[in-house]
């Protein structure tokens, strides 16, 4: 069944009106809004897992991957795990009316800068039901209203979580309009989310790197682009060899499906003939099938470990595969100027025990994180410390990296007076 057009315009209109009535609320009672969503979606957990298993029958009989079906599919397990990460983010700091900075100007205006909610925020996203949860309450924590826009295939699921999230938030006396899913599961629905520009704050898609790209072209929302990830690992020339298997390994191989996952290895030629065989074998042994340039070729038939040739397709790939593209560089900086090229902008790392080689690293690298002697698998915002994320933005404007609370505010400058009036 497709939607009027109005009918996402209405609900981006009923969310401006309940950014509204959310923005002066004090932290008690978002909280205890979350509190009440938690405590919902364990009381009404059967339910949930019914829909869901409407979406999971319409998968199956489509032939779905099992691997995507695992990602659509809610446990009683799965929806308690969404109520323990509702009730984190309760426990986190609040970030709206945090003064970001402030001072006393020489003519005695008080100057604050002080987070604001960002207004509505719109969350485009795929598969998996619980993003709708995470998403909705990070916007609720920072005061914002959030419009969901799942994919298609967990409608039945997202629906069920947003009618559960709706009643709690209403029942704590918040706007239900706070939490809305957005109407319709035809493309054109999307369009016209990217469409509500002066309505709909900002978007946020959360997918494979083609939703986010048509988002981009098609929106005249501001964007916050996350996710894609062609990470690369370099290995220094004066790197500890048993330190770099085990961060290329990690980086490679812990979790191949998600973007903070290396998808090229660049080594140093001062130390190919060392690390190559050692880099082979411990690969293989995890699992992954390398593609690679001439000198990783010659390593592979010195082994007797295949090795697939690589192309420019490779160094450009987000393999989410247990896959990687290799290459030997004759240079620290060569290897800068490779990643430069094929970079999605997400994170690099260099393993070096040379501290120089390291700051140099860091200096050319252009993207949101860069580590130095640490798995690129690092870039998480439970992993930095932030207790959640809404995404990882590889783009510089507003947001980059890992996305926390803070990232789902703007600032107002708030200027206090007595009486001035400027000559």
């Amino acid at each position: 069944m497709s939607h009027a057009p109005s009918d996402v315009t209405a609900a981006a209109r009923r969310a401006r009106a309940a950014a509204g009535e959310l923005a002066p609320l004090p932290r008690t009672a978002r909280d205890a809004a979350l509190t009440a969503v938690a405590d919902a979606l364990e009381a009404r957990s059967a339910e949930v897992i019914e829909a869901n298993a409407e979406d999971i029958a319409r998968a199956r009989a489509a032939g779905t991957p099992a691997a995507i079906v695992d990602r659509l599919t809610l446990t009683p397990a799965r929806v308690a795990a969404m109520a323990t990460d509702v009730r984190d983010v309760v426990a986190l700091p609040d970030p709206v009316g945090e003064v970001v900075r402030g001072s006393t100007l020489p003519n005695g205006l008080e100057l604050r800068q002080v987070r604001v909610p960002l207004g509505v925020v719109g969350i485009i996203y795929e598969a998996r039901p619980n993003v709708t949860v995470d998403a909705a309450a990070l916007c609720l924590k920072s005061g914002n209203a959030v419009l969901l826009r799942g994919s298609s295939s967990a409608h039945a699921s997202n629906a069920a979580l947003v009618a559960v999230l709706r009643d709690a938030v209403a029942g704590a006396g918040l706007p239900a309009d706070a939490v809305q899913l957005v109407p319709g599961e035809g493309r054109e629905s999307v369009h016209e989310l990217m469409r509500a520009r002066g309505l709909v704050d900002v978007l946020i898609p959360r997918g494979g790197a083609s939703l986010i790209r048509t988002v981009v072209r098609e929106s005249t929302v501001p964007v916050i682009e996350t996710g894609v990830g062609n990470c690369h690992v370099y290995v220094d020339e004066l790197a500890d060899l048993d330190m770099a298997v085990d961060i290329l390994v990690n980086s490679k191989a812990q979790r191949p499906s998600v973007c903070n996952a290396a998808e090229t290895v660049l080594v140093h030629a001062g130390i190919a003939d060392r690390f190559l065989p050692r880099a082979l074998a411990a690969l293989t042994e995890a699992g992954v099938t390398v593609h690679g340039d001439d000198a990783w070729q010659k390593a592979g038939q010195d082994t007797g470990t295949p090795v697939a040739a690589a192309t420019d397709t490779d160094w450009e790939t987000e393999y989410l595969s247990h896959d990687i593209a290799a290459a030997v560089v004759p240079s620290l900086d060569a290897a800068a100027e490779h990643i430069r090229r094929w970079t999605s902008g997400h994170t690099e790392a260099i393993v070096t025990r040379d501290t120089a080689a390291a700051r140099r690293f860091v200096s050319l690298m252009d993207s949101a994180a860069v580590m130095v002697n640490a798995s690129t698998r690092f870039t998480d915002g439970g992993q930095f410390g932030f207790g959640a994320e809404i995404g990882i933005s590889t783009q510089k404007l507003h947001a980059r990296g890992p996305m926390g609370l803070p990232e789902l505010t703007s600032t107002t400058y708030v200027v206090t007076g007595d009486g001035h009036t400027r000559e």
